[in-house]
Formats: structure tokens, sequence, C-alpha cells
């Protein structure tokens, strides 16, 4: 645990809540296996944290096409913060409920930064209307049906872009974060998630930690009943404002420096056995008051 974790932790002590109002939790690494199913154990746990009167969202650099596909197994809240923040999305009804996006002239000012410093770079877009990339952007997942492309980026954007992607087979994989970082000089966050060779850039102050604040506080959340679970460095901003917070044991390392606690990995179901003790906890404490 970092040190300023750990001061605020033991300023904090016995006081803290037993049980959470909320928990956020990450997806890939974090709530999923390996393969990206939800396992039938986190199914139920977090089934089961919802019939106990704790809440769940998931906080995700995903796009919100590929949150439909888990998002049934959190019940009540409807709400996933996608694209490290950007999107607040509602998977009920496909609809992007709120959005902190780049306009064009950003995005191409940022573009331009980065392919003068980076020769070879590739971009690729989330936008409000959908997936847009240069045909040179190495792409590891399908394109989905109905994509913009085009030899350049500028072209496709729509205004309203949540995440911008790099990817530059010039630059190692392990070093292009830190190399994006440096060029684009605090005028937007650049992010980390796991995935390997690419840079995740969003507006300035677009984090998951902001989005989830943003949320908890429109409904009257104080950071004191939030439980977060993550495991890339993009989860940091979301762990550090929690409560509590929670690395699963696959964690990257500086994910393993700042909580408070670390839960068995995501192949082992380290949020659901987290959150069954909750439960159990609260059902406990329910019967002692009977």
């Amino acid at each position: 645990m970092s040190a300023t974790r750990s001061a605020a932790h033991d300023e904090a002590g016995a006081s803290r809540p037993t049980t959470p109002r909320l928990v956020a939790t990450d997806l890939d690494g974090t709530l999923l296996r390996d393969d990206g199913s939800v396992s039938p154990r986190t199914a139920a746990a977090l089934q089961a944290a919802h019939a106990a009167g704790v809440d769940v969202v998931f906080v995700t650099a995903r796009p919100p096409r590929w949150v439909d596909v888990v998002a049934e197994a959190v019940a009540g809240h409807g709400v996933v913060l996608c694209l490290n923040g950007a999107f607040a999305y509602e998977p009920a009804t496909g609809t992007v409920l709120e959005a902190a996006t780049m306009p064009d002239a950003v995005v191409t000012a940022l573009v331009a930064d980065l392919r003068a410093a980076l020769p070879g770079v590739a971009f690729a877009a989330e936008r409000a209307a959908g997936f847009a990339a240069e045909r040179g952007y190495r792409n590891h997942h399908p394109v989905p049906p109905g994509a913009a492309l085009s030899d350049r980026i500028e072209p496709v954007l729509d205004g309203a872009t949540g995440k911008l992607l790099a990817r530059c087979e010039q630059v190692a994989d392990h070093a292009l974060v830190a190399r994006v970082d440096a060029v684009l000089a605090g005028r937007a966050v650049v992010a980390d998630s796991g995935a390997p060779g690419l840079a995740e850039i969003t507006g300035p102050g677009v984090t998951k930690g902001a989005a989830l604040a943003r949320w908890a506080a429109a409904r009257g959340v104080e950071p004191a009943d939030v439980w977060a679970f993550g495991d890339m460095p993009n989860d940091l901003p979301m762990l550090r404002w929690a409560g509590r917070a929670f690395g699963v044991a696959n964690a990257h390392r500086d994910v393993l420096a700042a909580v408070d606690e670390v839960c068995r990995s995501n192949e082992d179901d380290g949020v659901a056995r987290v959150l069954e003790a909750v439960v159990a906890g609260a059902q406990a404490r329910e019967v002692g008051r009977r």
C-alpha cells in the first residue's frame, strides 16, 4: 500500500463501513475470467450483493458494444461507465447517457503532435457514433460492421471522440504509453489498460475515478461507502478515490502497491469471494438485530 493511501486508511480506521453501499469493479482481468466470461460464482455473488442492498457498477475501458455481453450480470443500476470514464452507457436501451468527449480540433492537434514525434503511429477512435479507424491501424479485435475507415483519422471524426487509440510498431509495446504521455504533456489523459502496444487517450480529467465520483455523487454516495476493484494502471484513479481499494492477485505491480487489500485472482473469483463475505456479514448483522 502506498504511504498516502496507508495514512488515509489509518486515519479512517474502524470508522470505515463494513458493508459498502456501492461496489465499483473493472471488467477485464478483474471481474471477468481470462476468456472474457462471467463465472457462475461471480454472477451469483453479484446478484446476492444486489439483493443485500449493495449496488454494483462496472467501470471499464471497454466501448459500449463490448459491454452488452456482460451487463446482464449486474442487477439494479443499469449503467456502465465505459471508455475509461468517457461514457456513461445504459445497456438496456443502448443509450449513451453522459459523455465527456473531445472536439475534433483537440483530437486533430493531439494526432498531429504524435505523428511528428512517433513516425508510423496509427490511430482509431471510439466516437459517439461508433468505431472509426485508419486503415493502417493494427486492430486486435474484429472491426465492427459499419465502422468508418479512412487513410487518416481526421476525416472520420464526428465531433465527439470519447477515446483516441494509438499504436506504433516502431515503439516497443511496454514503452508506448510513456512515450505518448510525454508527447501530449498533460493535454489529455493517457491510460494503460493492459492491452499490449496500445495507448488510450481521453480528454483532460477524464478517468475512471472522475467518472465514478460523478456517478456516485449524483446518488448521494460518499467515497467512504465505495469499494473498488481493479488490476491495471488505468484503474488507479478509481482505486485511489474509493474508500476501500482491492487489487486482484494478478494485478499490475503498481496496483498491488496502491491498494488496501489484495484478493484472489480473476481466474479464482477474487471479486466474488469478497462480495460473498460482504453478504454473509450483512446477513449475520441482520440476524443479530432481530
